[in-house]
């Protein structure tokens, strides 16, 4: 198992439903927990990130916080359309500190994954990290 920073993979966001030009979405591949992209409020909060070759992927690990409901769909196009649901998760809320959960997705061949934020703690959310197992 091997956890790997996804800008170490060529991955790259490349939709995200809100930026915020003090914490645009490229933060959440930098692989650095002191950066973040965050939401703009109201849900659903989407990113979706893009490899540079189909990667099989084992389980992603998200750190974010305020996150409450949290949807990931995959697809193998090369297009960032066409998904299939792979997981859905309710994180616990964290006072203080990083959520930091690790979600299966049972080596799933992907092109594209998408993250999608249903709901939160509150009105805004942060994502700080995404890495990969594979």
């Amino acid at each position: 198992m091997i956890d790997s920073s996804l800008s170490s993979l060529g991955a790259k966001v490349v939709v995200a439903a809100s930026s915020d030009e003090n914490h645009p979405p490229e933060n959440i591949t930098d692989g650095n927990t002191n950066t973040f992209w965050m939401s703009t409020g109201m849900f659903p909060q989407e990113f979706i990130l893009r490899f540079a070759e189909p990667t099989n992927v084992s389980a992603v690990t998200v750190d974010s916080y305020n996150v409450k409901q949290l949807k990931i769909e995959k697809n193998t196009s090369q297009n960032a359309s066409q998904f299939e649901s792979v997981a859905e998760r309710e994180f616990e809320i964290t006072e203080g500190h990083l959520q930091s959960n690790a979600i299966s997705l049972n080596g799933s061949d992907a092109t594209h994954l998408r993250f999608i934020i249903t709901s939160g703690y509150d009105h805004f959310v942060s994502v700080h990290r995404v890495s990969v197992q594979h």
